[in-house]
């Protein structure tokens, strides 16, 4: 997906691909979906933590942010293929949307939930 089609519009990210390498708390199949962050406090704390918890990533870069969204680039160890991670901050629900999909590729082997749950789990231990 072009970083043209990434963002938020009307308070949604973008759908995940037919693919099973991609999730999205906005998801609602059991193959792409996962639960958003919930977060105590300001939207601007919430987000300060995110980029503490995504500089302190190993190849992992903040590419676009704004006040309520976060995007940010992780590349693959071995072959350097990019994934898009992107967080969305709705300060209704008091709860961080996200989405993380491999650019390339069909399977990513279970890597991008595991990613979103090792931030998640940062995230609450912060």
């Amino acid at each position: 997906m072009s970083s043209e089609q990434l963002g938020v519009k009307e308070g949604k990210l973008a759908p995940c691909p037919d693919k099973p390498n991609c999730v999205s708390s906005q998801s609602t199949d059991e193959k792409h979906g996962m639960k958003p962050i919930s977060y105590n406090g300001t939207a601007e704390e919430a987000l300060a933590k995110l980029k503490t918890i995504l500089t302190n990533r190993k190849r992992t870069d903040i590419v676009e942010e704004g006040t309520h969204y976060i995007r940010a680039e992780e590349k693959s160890k071995l072959f350097k293929f990019v994934d898009d991670i992107e967080f969305y901050i709705d300060t209704a629900s008091e709860s961080i949307h996200f989405r993380s999909a491999s650019r390339t590729g069909y399977s990513d082997m279970g890597v991008n939930k595991k990613r979103m749950n090792e931030i998640k789990e940062e995230f609450q231990k912060a």
